[in-house]
């Protein structure tokens, strides 16, 4: 390589980067399958659009990232599961149309690249890419000083996915006595952090603070990384079990279900139905946070939901509970304006 004592006296360090290339590529590259025709390092990548399988294919993508998340992964060294967070936030959105994953790409930034951080951030990403079947397909590390400080990271992801356009869910099809059920979250998953964090700063919790109710660390509930719904709940669609489907991020049940119903139903949702973690519960004693408030930021528990016919019900809890996940039917449908109400 040529001397580049400049640029790295500005703050570059392009050794560093090609470190990194180095350290990532054998991780990336058992993500690969026959679909992807290009090398890692490439300035593109390619994928060969031959879906003979599909009568009517039609490609489905997301973007998305861990938001303020990064922050206290960073401070508790959990990159790996940093990496699974930023796949799962994309991937569960896609999901929400019945679309299989097909390749994945990343933009990771930072003030100072540090090659282990950024190598174990790769290897939690291809980890959660082969989980759901997608090729880690190509990426960006990008070394910013003076946008970020040392130390300091921020990650983004995108993801395309393929679903058959005569099989994409009809919501137009929800009819009140529908059920709403629900599969369990790991914990607030990727949203809610700046209020988590504020919370923090306020009144002194930390990560390594004690959470009531359990024999955990604040760190260990609040950074398991996000659930990557996909092995648990495709079948269900290919099953043609689902009507309509809601990843509950940011916005918690009051934004996102609305988005998954047309306008002439509700959906109740009764909190009985389903049992809060502690964490949650933690958050929401110590900040001193409305019910309300707390169900229109967290999951509370319930990281993705299914509406079906009431006549599905047994099949949907045998096939989800059968892949290692727990879920309850937390509602139904009824006559209403594309709302959500929850109540006791």
């Amino acid at each position: 390589m040529p001397n580049a004592k400049r640029y790295e006296e500005s703050g570059v360090n392009l050794k560093e980067a090609s470190k990194t290339v180095a350290e990532i590529k054998q991780v990336v590259k058992r993500t690969f399958n026959d679909k992807v025709l290009t090398d890692l390092g490439s300035f593109a990548a390619l994928f060969d659009a031959n879906f003979k399988d599909y009568k009517n294919p039609v490609l489905v993508s997301s973007t998305d990232g861990v938001g303020t998340k990064i922050i206290l992964h960073i401070e508790a060294g959990t990159y790996k599961e940093a990496g699974q967070d930023l796949v799962a936030m994309s991937s569960n959105d896609i999901l929400t149309l019945g679309a299989k994953p097909l390749f994945f790409l990343d933009y990771i930034a930072g003030g100072k690249i540090n090659s282990h951080v950024v190598s174990k951030f790769v290897e939690g990403m291809a980890e959660a890419c082969q989980q759901i079947g997608a090729a880690l397909i190509g990426g960006e590390t990008a070394e910013m000083p003076g946008v970020y400080k040392e130390g300091d990271y921020d990650l983004s992801g995108f993801i395309v996915g393929i679903a058959d356009k005569s099989e994409i869910p009809d919501a137009s099809l929800i009819k009140p006595g529908d059920i709403v059920i629900g599969i369990e979250s790991s914990g607030p998953h990727s949203n809610g952090f700046s209020l988590i964090r504020k919370i923090m700063n306020e009144k002194s919790v930390t990560l390594e603070s004690e959470v009531p109710g359990t024999d955990k660390k604040f760190a260990e509930l609040v950074l398991k990384p996000t659930i990557l719904y996909h092995p648990s709940v495709l079948p269900l669609f290919e099953k043609k079990l689902v009507k309509s489907a809601a990843n509950i991020t940011g916005g918690g049940f009051y934004e996102n279900i609305p988005r998954s119903i047309p306008t002439n139903v509700d959906v109740v949702i009764r909190k009985s139905s389903f049992e809060v973690p502690e964490i949650f519960k933690f958050i929401m004693k110590v900040g001193q946070i409305e019910e309300e408030e707390m169900f229109n930021v967290f999951n509370m528990g319930i990281g993705f939901i299914i509406i079906s016919d009431r006549e599905n019900e047994n099949e949907i809890f045998n096939m989800v509970s059968a892949s290692g996940l727990k879920c309850f039917t937390i509602g139904e449908v009824v006559e209403g304006e594309g709302k959500v109400r929850i109540v006791e």
